[in-house]
């Protein structure tokens, strides 16, 4: 019988552990070792035994540790932790090699369709008209360095190495090498020493494609093509970033910050192809003396410079060496430096990837005609594959700004031409109506001569620098401007206006005729009010005659809504019901004007931002929004946690590709909503955010609590993003961006924004039990809610939240505050048992909750260290180990809940 997940766990947990723990009797002597598990072993008693006894043993053994053995401590269980992570990954690989007979692949998914009445020649027509793509962003719940990002994975490949051994001297020869990889990380700073600046993020964002996403996807690809029986399958999944791109809240991404990230991914993207081609160019030893070859192909060989005697006779390496030396040229051209390896002679650069496709066709059409189908998958294909993904571009950038920015800078252009003395002053429709007078005709506002303000002047730069991008990296290299805290039509408008003054937009002309955009505004919406308003603003805006002629070639409107803000201003379960309606209603919206939506997801790695299993947050969306044609954000820890292994990273890609295909052609109603499950939802999302706000918006001092129980302050002095944890220095929830509002709250382990709310819903909505009970077992999206949420129950723990609220200076408020806390967190939890039918939290499932189990002995003690060492911080003690005793245990208790920003 095959072990459980959990014994699966246990058993790497047990091995890696070992190995850690030999490293540190190695090089810091037995009595460090006996002190670590001396603490660890009175941890695991407490969980276990769950005595005040034990308890008492664990709080003597933490109180017993000075200052400079707390540190080491601290690193030792952040250490263990991660190697904890490299274990459970190590289990979902094994899990992953099953092969196609998951529900989770493309092959599950065809043949589930299939047992639905849905035939696969319907998803191969899905597939033709579909965009699956996941977008990195540089949002800072990311603790790891890459440094560590790096070691993890040295180390996971020794582990996945010995996993593979068959013998016991392989095994003896690969624990060595594990215990040389484990000595390094023991001894590798966890902690950056200087806060991230964009072009690190960059070099951060670009990694994942050259270690996972580059060789990924096109073995994707080929497994696909033979799972559809498709030759001809198209490329519908790409990787798309925001790192360079997205300015909003982030004065450091400026035009030139765009010019290097497009830069550097063309260097990542230029310089895998050369690598494959040179490496072709080595393989293809074909003698034309053996064989013929296509015309084509002969053509290719006679214009290569490579004159060289010795491959006169070797069409198939001179055709690849005038390919190298074209690719070398367009390498030097757009990232300015010299290919790896020098060209065999000089040739001209390629305008378009299309043109090296073609190249490569033409060999590898010759290969299959002269020798057949041992050519149709291979290095080849894979290559066209990814030239065909990656372009020269490496991945798709998004540009993002505030809207507010936006307005400021139109009403300076319009004042400084002279077309409008105060634009800000101007009611909605008579912005409208000046925007559309504006887009109408070609005449530019900008004057060279004239000075604008430093904000308009970047603004500008930033416009300028993607139009240079599209004419350099090609016409994918930016498609999309992400409009953030869109409220109305003109904040949409705005954009083309400034997208004309660099060329990206086009009047019609003649008149009458369409006006063409390069690239198209996009709304988010974020708050609960603007996602209510978000249907009345789409149909409004698609009524504007410019933006029917921008629309009417691509035939779509893509909308972007925002899962973070929205928890934070109306609890987690009144956010996943807008959104819920948001998105069906906008479906509705978008196809009454003859358009398809395209849904894009901005999603974060918290439960209360969004997170949680893809492949069910896909299935339960609403009938009829996905259609084939998805974005999603993978924002901090996430992309790491996905993304950072080549297995795992195919892995969550075919996921993401199966739930997107089911939920498109599904047959089955469990997407719709009916009638009293609405009703039933309205109210209870009604008693929801009444809850939450009250707490959160209408408790007297309360954002003094959230900053005194919580580490926010230190948090923002870890060096883990660019960009400023708060919109404004102001001290108010509003000012403060999400992510540092879930990630401090995920520390104090009190979890607020995964689940507040919802106690009171149920005991005031109105709504029955049993009526609740149907809903969770019939309708995926309430089962999916509840879901995610007894996950963060599950992770939170109120014990550990009260000590941290001893920590508010005033003791009134802390009574007050975390009394409601608790209170709510007891409702919530009745309720959910009584919904789900469970006595305890994750009865239902019980591997999850021994693996949540099995990380608490080593995040217990982090938290409860982090409270005494923030506790001599605030009282004055300055000394720079407690400062990295906080940080370190931050970084621990990250690593621990892993899903925490």
């Amino acid at each position: 019988m095959s072990q459980s997940l959990p014994d699966q766990l246990r058993a790497a947990v047990r091995f890696l552990g070992r190995v850690l723990g030999d490293v540190i009797r190695a090089q810091d002597g037995e009595a460090v070792f006996n002190q670590i598990e001396e603490i660890r072993q009175a941890s695991v008693g407490f969980h276990r035994q769950g005595t005040s006894e034990a308890a008492g043993l664990m709080a003597e053994r933490l109180t017993g540790l000075s200052l400079s053995d707390t540190v080491r401590f601290v690193h030792s269980f952040a250490c263990f932790l991660q190697i904890t992570n490299i274990a459970e990954d190590q289990i979902q690989r094994r899990r992953g090699r099953g092969g196609d007979t998951r529900a989770d692949t493309l092959a599950g998914a065809v043949r589930a369709l299939n047992a639905e009445g849905v035939a696969p020649p319907a998803v191969k027509d899905l597939l033709r008209q579909a965009l699956i793509a996941p977008v990195i962003t540089a949002h800072p719940s990311e603790v790891r360095r890459k440094s560590v990002l790096d070691r993890q994975a040295a180390i996971a490949d020794q582990l996945d190495a010995f996993d593979r051994a068959h013998t016991d001297a392989e095994r003896q020869a690969i624990e060595r090498e594990l215990i040389r990889e484990v000595s390094i990380f023991w001894r590798t700073r966890l902690l950056r020493s200087v806060k991230p600046e964009v072009g690190d993020e960059i070099e951060n964002a670009v990694s994942f494609f050259e270690r996972s996403f580059l060789g990924a996807l096109p073995t994707l690809y080929a497994h696909w093509r033979e799972v559809l029986a498709e030759p001809d399958l198209p490329s519908f999944l790409a990787i798309g970033s925001w790192v360079g791109g997205d300015r909003d809240g982030n004065p450091y991404v400026t035009a030139q910050v765009m010019r290097q990230a497009l830069t550097r991914q063309a260097r990542a993207a230029l310089g895998l192809y050369l690598d494959r081609i040179h490496a072709l160019g080595a393989e293809l030893s074909i003698s034309a003396r053996l064989t013929g070859v296509t015309p084509e192909l002969q053509a290719l060989a006679d214009a290569s410079p490579d004159a060289s005697p010795h491959r006169t006779e070797e069409p198939y390496r001179r055709a690849l060496a005038g390919v190298y030396a074209r690719l070398a040229a367009t390498y030097l051209e757009l990232t300015g430096d010299e290919a790896p390896r020098p060209p065999a002679g000089p040739a001209s650069a390629y305008a378009l990837p299309a043109e090296l496709i073609a190249d490569l066709k033409t060999v590898l059409d010759s290969l299959l005609a002269k020798h057949g189908a041992a050519f149709e998958y291979g290095p080849l294909p894979d290559l066209i594959r990814a030239v065909d993904v990656f372009g020269f571009h490496l991945a798709t950038l998004d540009m993002r700004q505030n809207s507010a920015v936006h307005a400021r800078t139109v009403a300076e252009l319009l004042k400084v031409a002279g077309a409008c003395p105060d634009y800000e002053a101007l009611d909605e429709p008579a912005r409208c109506e000046l925007l559309q007078r504006e887009l109408g005709h070609g005449r530019l506002l900008r004057s060279p001569y004239a000075p604008y303000s430093e904000e308009t002047e970047r603004e500008y730069q930033v416009l300028a620098a993607a139009a240079q991008a599209k004419r350099r990296y090609g016409p994918d290299a930016i498609r999309c401007y992400i409009v953030s805290n869109t409220q109305s039509v003109s904040d949409l408008l705005e954009v083309y206006l400034l997208l004309k003054e660099v060329g990206l937009f086009t009047p019609g002309a003649p008149p009458g005729t369409a006006p063409v955009a390069q690239v198209f505004a996009e709304p988010l919406f974020e708050t609960i009010e603007d996602l209510r308003a978000a249907p009345k603003t789409m149909a409004r805006y698609l009524e504007v005659p410019v933006v029917r002629g921008l629309l009417a070639s691509s035939g779509r409107q893509e909308v972007m809504i925002g899962y973070s803000d929205s928890n934070k201003d109306g609890s987690y379960l009144t956010s996943s019901w807008e959104l819920h309606k948001a998105s069906r209603a906008l479906c509705a919206v978008v196809g009454g004007a003859g358009l398809q939506l395209q849904l894009f997801h901005g999603r974060g790695g918290a439960v209360g931002r969004g997170g949680g299993s893809s492949f069910e947050a896909l299935l339960a969306q609403p009938q009829g929004t996905v259609g084939g044609r998805i974005r999603i954000t993978e924002q901090g820890e996430v992309v790491s946690n996905k993304y950072a292994d080549p297995e795992i990273a195919r892995q969550s890609l075919e996921t993401l590709t199966a739930g997107v295909v089911l939920a498109s052609l599904r047959k089955s109603a469990d997407g719709e909503v009916s009638p009293p499950h609405g009703k039933a939802m309205d109210a209870l999302s009604r008693a929801a955010m009444g809850a939450y706000r009250a707490l959160v918006y209408d408790t007297p001092k309360f954002v003094d609590y959230f900053y005194d129980a919580t580490p926010i302050s230190e948090i923002a002095d870890l060096n883990i993003g660019s960009r400023p944890a708060a919109r404004s220095t102001k001290r108010s929830v509003q000012a403060l961006r999400a992510i540092p509002w879930v990630f401090s709250w995920s520390q104090s382990r009190a979890m607020l924004p995964g689940w507040y709310g919802f106690g009171s819903a149920v005991a005031q909505a109105g709504v029955p039990i049993a009526a609740l009970r149907d809903m969770h077992e019939g309708w995926p999206f309430f089962a999916t809610t509840l879901a995610n949420m007894e996950m963060v129950l599950a992770k939170a723990d109120m014990g550990i939240a009260g000590r941290y609220a001893d920590l508010v200076q005033d003791a009134a408020l802390a009574q007050v505050v975390f009394g409601q806390i608790r209170a709510e967190w007891d409702r919530t939890v009745e309720a959910l048992l009584a919904i789900t039918g469970q006595t305890a939290l994750l009865d239902k499932n019980p591997d999850l909750a021994a693996m949540i189990r099995s990380r608490l002995p080593y995040i217990d003690p982090l938290n409860h260290l982090q409270i005494e060492l923030i506790r001599r911080l605030r009282m004055g003690d300055d000394d720079e180990e407690v400062r990295e005793g906080i940080h370190l245990t931050i970084n621990g208790i990250a690593a621990g809940l892993r899903n925490t920003g």
